[in-house]
């Protein structure tokens, strides 16, 4: 029943939302995105705790028109439920693992979040759909700064974009709620860890290039360690370093 109802009530406040919003003719694309996300959701949920995710990921998840976020080329695969190269040798997360990593955090309207790992931005803007402050990292300069200006034009005012190796995360924004992390390192860098707030979250995907990646959750405790719990298997490109690093 509710895969059933996740569309219509997609529709329904895309509708509600204003005139801008309503004339969108990719409203109803979104909706058939929603309803795959949610028949994902149920497939995998044994393995990561979430056959149902909160009702407010995926209103954000209906609401930010990532056929904005991907190439020209790529328009027409806007909202398959697949990941889509976005140039730079980077691509755009499968929606299904977008809605994943950000209902894992269980993000709170108050909340401060950093994500490593801008790519598209497209991440950052469904975290700002529901988050009041997302600060994000982007180590390769020209998608840094057209998602930047992308995010702008969507009128994101709670997104700032720095340009920057994220392995050290943005010591002068923490402490974090929460902490996204777009890109595979062979470790979880302690520099994130340190930067969550106490009983914090982190989502991570972790692996070495020839290895197979986990999707990890992890938790900050009240004593500064930490505990892991694996989720998914997934493939993420590789946590770019900065030379010397």
């Amino acid at each position: 029943m509710l895969a059933l109802l996740l569309p219509a009530l997609v529709l329904i406040a895309v509708i509600r939302a204003g005139p801008a919003l309503a004339q969108d003719d990719r409203a109803a694309a979104r909706a058939r995105m929603v309803a795959e996300i949610a028949a994902t959701a149920r497939e995998t949920g044994g393995e990561t705790g979430r056959p149902v995710l909160g009702a407010s990921v995926m209103a954000a998840m209906g609401k930010v028109p990532r056929h904005r976020f991907v190439p020209v080329l790529q328009d027409m695969f806007a909202y398959d439920n697949r990941p889509l190269p976005i140039g730079e040798g980077q691509t755009i997360s499968q929606p299904y693992i977008v809605a994943l990593m950000t209902d894992l955090l269980d993000p709170k309207p108050s909340d401060i979040v950093l994500e490593v790992g801008t790519g598209s931005g497209y991440q950052a803007a469904v975290l700002a759909e529901l988050v009041a402050k997302v600060y994000t990292i982007e180590i390769v300069e020209p998608l840094g700064k057209r998602a930047a200006k992308l995010l702008r034009d969507l009128g994101y005012r709670n997104v700032e974009v720095r340009i920057g190796d994220g392995y050290g995360g943005w010591p002068e924004a923490a402490p974090f709620d929460a902490i996204v992390v777009t890109a595979a390192p062979a470790a979880v860098p302690q520099p994130l860890i340190d930067q969550l707030r106490p009983g914090g979250k982190m989502i991570i995907p972790i692996g070495g290039p020839n290895e197979v990646q986990q999707l990890l959750l992890v938790q900050k405790q009240a004593d500064g360690g930490a505990t892991t719990k694996r989720t998914l298997p997934v493939r993420f490109v590789p946590l770019t370093r900065e030379r010397g690093k």
